[in-house]
This record gives C-alpha cells, structure tokens and sequence, in this order.
C-alpha cells in the first residue's frame, strides 16, 4: 500500500509555508472548558498547526510537564467523548490543522472506527498515537483511517533503523514527527549535543514525506535550530508551562509570538 494522496490542511500547509510551527497543548487543561478557547488564541497568534492531546492515566512518553497536565485534564472530567463535544463547533472558529495526539488504549476503547468518524465529523486533520505499532495500523485500521481523510503521523527517533525511516516515509501521510531525542518528552535547554548530527543524517536521506521536529523544542532558539533541518518543529511542555503561568489570550499570543519572530 503506497502513501495516503488525500489533500487535507495538514498537505496544503505544506505546500505553502515553511518554519511551520505546530503547538500541543493538553485537552481540558487548565481548565475543562479551554480547549476551543486555547486552539482560537494560537491561531490568532500565528501557530501553523494545533496539537491537542488527550489525557491518559499512563502517559509513558511524556515528561512531568505534560504528565502533571494530563493528569489535571481527567481530575476536571475530561474524556475522549467530552473532547469531541467540545470540538463539535471547532471548522466554524479554527481554520489551521488540528491533529489529536494520544495512546491507543483509550482510543481502542472508544472504537477505532467511530474514533476516525468523529474526527472527520469535528474536522480533525491527523492522529497520533505514539504506542500503536505500524504493522498493526497497516494490517487493521489505515483503510478506516484513509476512508475518513485522517493522517496516521508515525514517529521517529535517533535509534529508528534506516530501514524502518524508508518504510515510515512511504507509508505515511501528512509529515513524520521527528523524535529529537530518546527521552521522555520535556523542554530542554538549548540544542542537545547529537543533535544536530542526528537531524542532518535525516536530512540527507532526501524523505519526500516532510518533517516535524519535536521534543525538547522550547523558544526561538530551539525552533530555529530545529527548521534549519526540517520543515518546522512541534512545542509542547514549554507551551504547557506557559499555560500554567498564564493561560489568557495575551499570554498565549505573546508566547506564540515570541517563538515565531523574525528578529534575533
């Protein structure tokens, strides 16, 4: 089975622009109500992409930062069918791809299928679960996932085979999530050393499939670093810190802001 050619937002942000910045933040976190409130306001402040991960009880990949959000989410009641509730109205406020981010124990529960429905339904652009292993999506959802327009976004890391890098490219839709690092998700300070040797040896491999890198992406520095190599990076903890500290409009704008400016 060759590469999904479905042209969805994720595809057409691609083509058009470069130094995408993709922000994840937590569904439901701080507050029940914020996700769609969130999700305008980075809009507005000029994020390429949405993130919103649904929280989990075990989030093994994550650090303390999104682990502490997550599990804020749930004690405030949410659920995977509570998020798509609130998303319900989503295409009439957010124009720019949305993706949902999570594990695939939840996911599994709600059902796969009606999982893929509802996202089509709400207009959710891509999926990623970072613990549903490829073979597995091939051999039993990718044809409910391509029925209902949805990108699977498979991940690599810095131990991910050359091999396996190929067959990621070919298979996937959207953009590969470049994994920076082998850690727990969590934003680092500066540019690690490997790094940059890690995301040229990527680079040379001339992937048609683009590239977002994640992990560890934490302000100007960072971001830039990190679209000298790729075709944008993903921010998380340092986003969910920010909401922490300040989660009004203003704070999220100023944060976005500060990120994506051109000057030094």
């Amino acid at each position: 089975m060759g590469k999904v050619l479905i042209m969805n937002r994720i595809d057409q942000v691609f083509r058009n622009n470069r130094d995408i910045l993709n922000v994840y933040f937590t569904a439901g976190f701080p507050d029940l109500d914020d996700t769609v409130r969130i999700a305008k306001s980075l809009e507005s402040a000029g994020a390429d992409m949405l993130e919103i991960g649904m929280p989990f009880s075990d989030p093994v990949a994550d650090g303390p930062t999104i682990q502490e959000s997550s599990q804020k989410a749930l004690e405030n009641g949410m659920t995977i069918q509570k998020l798509f509730d609130q998303l319900r109205d989503l295409r009439k406020e957010v124009s720019i791809p949305v993706l949902l981010m999570g594990y695939v124990n939840p996911v599994i529960q709600y059902g796969i299928e009606n999982f893929c429905e509802k996202c089509a339904e709400v207009g959710i652009d891509g999926i990623i679960i970072p613990d549903l292993p490829m073979s597995e999506y091939l051999e039993n959802y990718s044809s409910v996932f391509q029925a209902n327009g949805i990108h699977n976004i498979f991940l690599i890391s810095p131990n991910t085979s050359v091999e396996r890098i190929r067959e990621i490219d070919e298979k996937s839709g959207g953009f590969i999530y470049v994994v920076s690092s082998s850690s727990i998700t969590g934003a680092k300070q500066g540019v690690q050393d490997g790094q940059v040797e890690y995301y040229k040896r990527i680079q040379s491999m001339q992937l048609t499939t683009p590239r977002l890198i994640g992990f560890g992406i934490s302000d100007k520095e960072t971001f830039k670093n990190a679209c000298s190599y790729a075709n944008g990076a993903i921010i998380g903890s340092a986003f969910i810190r920010q909401l922490k500290e300040d989660a009004s409009d203003s704070g999220i704008k100023s944060f976005v802001r500060n990120i994506k400016s051109k000057s030094p």
